[in-house]
């Protein structure tokens, strides 16, 4: 009798897992580089004056395009270098929005979704439409 319960058991376990087309897919513990918000931060904490919206600063920085599955979501880097700006003018909304409020001395990393970037246009070549990117942004000087 156990071998007849055991068989009929076996058999139904059988045809329940046959046949079908489900598929399991691993849960993504990040989100889709299009739907990352906007965030930042300080990698280290400046001392010195203040960039607020209307002041001409200087920075050192580097820019990636982000990445799901790079260190730290630095994709491939599209740019870096040094520049002088009116904080609010003259560069993508994000990047004025990650540097208010950061003293000089510090450096700060910012993640900045397509809506305050490039948008769905991008920069071509080095940056495409809706890309997510970040910044790591150093504050040299405030006028």
């Amino acid at each position: 009798m156990r071998l007849v319960s055991l068989a009929v058991g076996l058999a139904l376990l059988v045809s329940a897992c046959g046949g079908g087309s489900a598929s399991l897919t691993a849960p993504s513990s990040m989100p889709a580089a299009g739907s990352v918000p906007f965030s930042t931060t300080d990698l280290r904490a400046g001392s010195g004056a203040t960039a607020t919206t209307g002041r001409s600063i200087a920075v050192r920085y580097a820019g990636w395009l982000y990445s799901t599955t790079a260190a730290e979501n630095k994709g491939n880097q599209f740019d870096s270098g040094t520049f002088s700006f009116v904080v609010g003018t003259g560069v993508i909304a994000g990047f004025s929005q990650g540097v208010t409020g950061m003293q000089v001395g510090g450096i700060r990393r910012v993640v900045i979704p397509p809506n305050l970037g490039y948008g769905s246009a991008g920069s071509p070549p080095q940056i495409p439409g809706n890309a997510t990117l970040i910044f790591e942004i150093e504050l040299l000087a405030v006028q």
